[in-house]
C-alpha cells in the first residue's frame, strides 16, 4: 500500500521508494515519496561547528543560540534569513540581543536577584561586624570537631560509597578534615573540568539539567562548552540526541527558544514535488504510519454500511492519513458512496501556494478522481481555539467522524491557562454527535512536569525515536537528517526552553487522554481483532524492536521497551 501516486506535474509523485531494511525490495509496504530534479537539502561533512541554516542545522546549531537567534528577542516579525544562514541585523544587534534575551530568561533573572542580594547582604555584614581571623578559625576548628566525632566513620562511608567517583574522595576528606590545606581556585576548577572529562555525554546532560534547575547558570554553560566538543548531530543515535539537546539547554538559559521553534519549518514542504520533513517522519517510522493507518481502519469499521461519510481533520498536514484512506477505497465493496473532508488550519495556511490547505485539497480531489471515488474537501481556515460548529458544516444524513492526529497537546490546557481550550474543543465536538472521535499522540509527558523530570522525559522518548530511525534510513541519509533537524530539533527545543504559552509541545500519556477524553463525555471504542491482526502483521515486516500491545482500548507502537504512538477511538 503506497502513499502517493502520480498525478499531473504540480501533484506529480515518482517511483523512487523508501523501503525499510528489513523487507523485501518488492514490500507491500513501500512508501513512495516526491521527487525533484535538484537536491533540497544540503548537508556535508561539516564538523559540528558549522552554523545555523534556513534549512535547519547545517553543522553546529550552537551558533544560533549564540548569535542569530538572540536577535530575535527584538523583533515579533518571523526571524528572517539570509542565504548563508545568518540574520542581516546580527553584527548591529547581537550583544544588545543577547544581553536582553538573558535580562528575560527566568533562569538567568533569579540567579541575577540572588547575586544582587547576597552582594548586599555582605557588604552590610563587613561594614557591620569586624572579626580577628585567628580568633574565627579557631572556634571552626573547635566547631569541625563537635560535628565530627566519628569523623573516621564517615570518611570511611564516603570512600566506599559506589555513588561517589574516586575523584572526588581526597577533596571530600579534605573538606572534613578540620586542618586540611586549602586548594586555590585554579586548581579546584581544573579537577571541576578534569571529571567532567571523565563523564559521557548523558552524565553531563543531566548535570546540565540540574545545574539549570538549580539556578546555577555559571556550571552550566562550563558543562554546555565541554558538551559541544564531544557530541555531533551526524554520529550514532546517542550523539545526535545529546546534540540537539545540549542547544535546547543552551536555548533555555538564552530565553531564545521561541524564536528557534518558528525559524525551523517542519509541516511545510520546500516545492510542490517534495515532501515536507514531517511527512518524511511520518512515513519512515512505522510507530507514525500504523497509529494513521489505525485511525482510518477504526473509522471506515464504525461507518461501514454509511452511504456518506464525513471526516472533520484538525491538522490534515499534508494529507499523508488522507492519501492511504483513499487508495484503500478504491477496491473496497463496502465504500461509502461519497466521503467529504474537512481540514481545519490557521488562516495563513490555507492560502499558502505550496503546502497550503487548499493546495492539498486539491491533491486529494485528483486522486479520488483517480481512484473512482466520489470526494469532496472543505478548507476551513481559522485557529482551533475560534472553531464553532456553524463553521465545519455538518450536514443531516451524514456519518460524522471527528480525527485528531498530533495536534491536541498544541493547545493549552488547565495547566496554562483558565481557558482551558483543550477540554473546551474536546466538549465542542462532543456536542457535533459524531459517529467516532480518533485520537493519535505522542506518549511523554512534557505538560506538566517540572523542567527535571520533563527534561528525562524528553532524553528517554527521543533517545528511542532517533534509535529507531536509524532502523529505518542509513545514518548518511538526507531525508533522515532533515527530519531530525527540522521537527524533532524543532520539538526538543520547545519543550525544554520554553514555559507558559510560549511551550506549544505539551505531549500527555495515554491515561491523562483517556481521563479527558472520558471527562468530555466521551467513551473508549475499542478497535476489533481485524485491524489489531493487520498491525501486528504489517508490523512484522520492520525490524523486530519495534513493537506493538494493545491496552485500555488503545494500540501502542513503540521501539524497545518505550512507547512511542498510542492510537485510540472514542463514541
Amino acid at each position: 500500500m503506497s502513499f502517493v501516486r502520480r498525478a499531473d506535474p504540480s501533484t506529480a509523485y515518482t517511483d523512487n521508494l523508501y523501503i525499510h531494511k528489513f523487507a523485501a525490495s518488492s514490500s507491500n509496504f513501500a512508501v513512495r515519496r516526491f521527487s525533484s530534479d535538484t537536491q533540497l537539502f544540503r548537508y556535508g561533512p561539516e564538523p559540528y561547528n558549522g552554523e545555523y541554516g534556513h534549512m535547519g542545522f547545517i553543522g553546529s546549531p550552537s551558533a544560533a543560540f549564540q548569535n542569530s537567534f538572540c536577535s530575535q528577542q527584538a523583533s515579533l516579525t518571523p526571524y528572517p534569513l539570509n542565504a548563508d544562514g545568518r540574520s542581516p541585523s546580527v553584527a548591529d544587534t547581537q550583544s544588545n540581543s543577547c544581553s536582553d534575551a538573558a535580562k528575560e530568561s527566568p533562569v538567568a533573572s533569579n540567579v541575577s536577584q540572588q547575586n544582587s542580594q547576597s552582594v548586599s547582604d555582605t557588604q552590610s555584614s563587613e561594614i557591620e561586624v569586624e572579626f580577628d581571623e585567628d580568633e574565627i578559625r579557631l572556634k571552626l576548628q573547635e566547631l569541625e570537631h563537635a560535628l565530627l566525632e566519628d569523623g573516621d566513620d564517615i570518611l570511611f562511608e564516603i570512600s566506599q560509597a559506589s555513588s561517589i567517583n574516586d575523584e572526588w574522595t581526597d577533596p571530600m576528606k579534605n573538606v572534613l578534615l578540620p586542618n586540611s590545606p586549602k586548594e586555590s581556585e585554579s586548581s579546584i576548577n581544573c579537577a571541576v573540568s578534569n571529571s567532567r572529562a571523565t563523564r559521557t555525554p548523558k552524565q553531563l546532560l543531566f548535570d546540565c539539567a540540574t545545574a539549570l534547575s538549580e539556578y546555577n547558570i555559571d556550571e552550566a554553560q562550563a558543562i554546555i562548552s565541554d558538551l559541544r566538543q564531544m557530541v555531533s548531530i551526524q554520529g550514532d543515535p546517542s550523539q545526535r540526541i545529546a546534540a540537539y539537546l545540549v542547544e535546547g539547554l543552551a536555548a533555555r538559559i538564552v530565553a531564545s527558544g521561541n524564536g528557534i521553534y518558528k525559524a525551523l519549518t517542519c509541516k511545510d514542504p520546500p516545492t510542490l514535488y517534495q515532501l515536507s520533513a514531517m511527512q518524511i517522519l511520518f512515513e519512515i517510522c512505522p510507530c507514525f504510519r500504523l497509529g494513521f493507518m489505525a485511525a482510518n481502519y477504526a473509522i471506515l469499521e464504525a461507518c461501514r454500511g454509511e452511504e456518506r461519510l464525513h471526516i472533520i481533520d484538525f491538522d490534515i498536514n499534508q494529507g499523508s492519513q488522507y492519501i492511504t484512506l483513499i487508495q484503500f477505497l478504491k477496491n473496497n465493496a463496502n465504500k461509502p458512496q461519497h466521503l467529504r473532508i474537512t481540514g481545519v488550519d490557521d488562516p495563513e495556511t490555507v492560502q499558502r501556494p505550496i503546502g497550503g490547505l487548499k493546495v492539498i485539497g486539491q491533491r486529494l480531489e485528483q486522486l479520488a478522481q483517480d481512484c473512482g471515488v466520489s470526494f469532496e474537501f472543505r478548507a476551513v481556515g481559522a485557529n482551533l481555539g475560534d472553531v464553532t460548529p456553524a463553521m465545519l458544516d455538518c450536514r443531516p444524513g451524514e456519518a460524522l467522524a471527528v480525527n485528531f492526529a498530533f495536534q491536541l497537546h498544541h493547545l493549552p490546557d488547565e495547566s496554562v491557562s483558565i481557558m482551558n481550550e483543550r477540554d473546551q474543543l474536546l466538549r465542542m465536538v462532543k456536542g457535533l454527535q459524531p459517529k467516532l472521535v480518533t485520537l493519535v499522540e505522542q506518549d511523554a509527558n512534557t505538560n506538566t512536569a517540572p523542567f527535571l523530570t520533563r527534561f528525562r522525559e524528553v532524553y528517554d522518548y527521543y533517545a528511542a525515536l532517533f534509535d529507531s530511525l536509524d532502523a529505518t534510513l542509513p545514518r548518511e541519509s538526507p531525508d533522515r537528517m532533515n527530519v531530525e533537524r527540522q521537527c524533532l530539533a524543532r520539538e526538543i527545543v520547545n519543550i525544554l526552553a520554553c514555559e507558559g504559552p510560549d511551550r506549544v509541545e505539551r505531549y500527555e500519556v495515554a491515561g491523562k487522554w483517556r481521563a479527558r477524553m472520558t471527562m468530555a463525555g466521551f467513551t473508549p471504542c475499542p478497535f476489533n481483532s481485524n485491524v489489531i491482526n493487520g498491525m501486528k502483521s504489517i508490523l512484522k515486516s520492520y525490524c523486530d524492536r519495534y513493537k506493538f500491545e494493545e491496552d485500555h482500548g488503545g494500540l501502542h507502537f513503540g521501539w524497545g521497551e518505550k512507547t512511542l504512538i498510542v492510537s485510540s477511538a472514542w463514541q
